[in-house]
């Protein structure tokens, strides 16, 4: 990725944008996400992690699991362009939903943006950096999807790193996500069995 093909604004920028206007807007993600170029994979990630910070058991995943996949699947896959389905393109969040998270999350992510800053960019155009961020991602949407009580938050903070790492450039943020995701992918998949028995459903009903 090529950081001279990548719009930089900040993330607490982009939200403060996303949260201006009528409440009962629905911000499509087509639409949000056309004009990002190879920053897309994490504004869609950002999207996506989103619902995981609903107060409501079961939602924030089973909303916010897939798309992080769909994030994680392409970057595996090498992808330098963001593919969305139609279906997808279509819906968004609406803009009452970006009101609250930014209402409750901006004064943290202000914070974390004095210490993200673009370095260290082999990470972020390194072919198998990429493939083995896509793969971290697909396990910790595999994760944030499965009904694992008290977890969503978790989740959804390891995952706003992977998506400011990606959005700002922070190779260096990336290498903390990778070690904080691995840890939470062994200890939350692994050790406790969801993972593997979600997997093994999976690849059950694929083959």
């Amino acid at each position: 990725m090529s950081p001279d093909a990548t719009p930089h604004t900040s993330t607490v920028t982009l939200l403060d944008g996303f949260a201006t206007g009528d409440p009962d807007d629905v911000l499509r993600l087509g639409d949000l996400l056309k004009d990002f170029g190879p920053a897309a994979f994490g504004m869609l990630l950002f999207l996506g992690v989103l619902p995981a910070f609903i107060p409501v058991p079961g939602v924030g995943g089973a909303i916010g699991g897939p798309m992080v996949i769909l994030v994680g699947a392409q970057l595996l896959l090498g992808m330098r362009k963001l593919w969305l389905p139609q279906f997808l393109a279509r819906r968004g969040p609406h803009r009452s939903a970006m009101m609250r998270f930014r209402q409750r999350m901006a004064p943290w992510l202000r914070r974390l943006e004095k210490l993200v800053r673009p370095r260290m960019a082999a990470f972020l155009d390194n072919r198998i950096a990429l493939s083995f961020t896509g793969l971290l991602l697909i396990l910790l949407g595999l994760l944030l999807a499965l009904p694992i009580p008290f977890t969503n938050y978790v989740f959804g903070i390891l995952l706003l790193l992977f998506a400011l790492a990606l959005l700002e450039r922070d190779g260096a943020l990336l290498l903390v996500a990778w070690v904080a995701g691995g840890i939470a992918i062994v200890v939350f998949g692994f050790l406790s069995g969801n993972l593997v028995e979600s997997l093994t459903q999976l690849f059950a009903r694929w083959f």
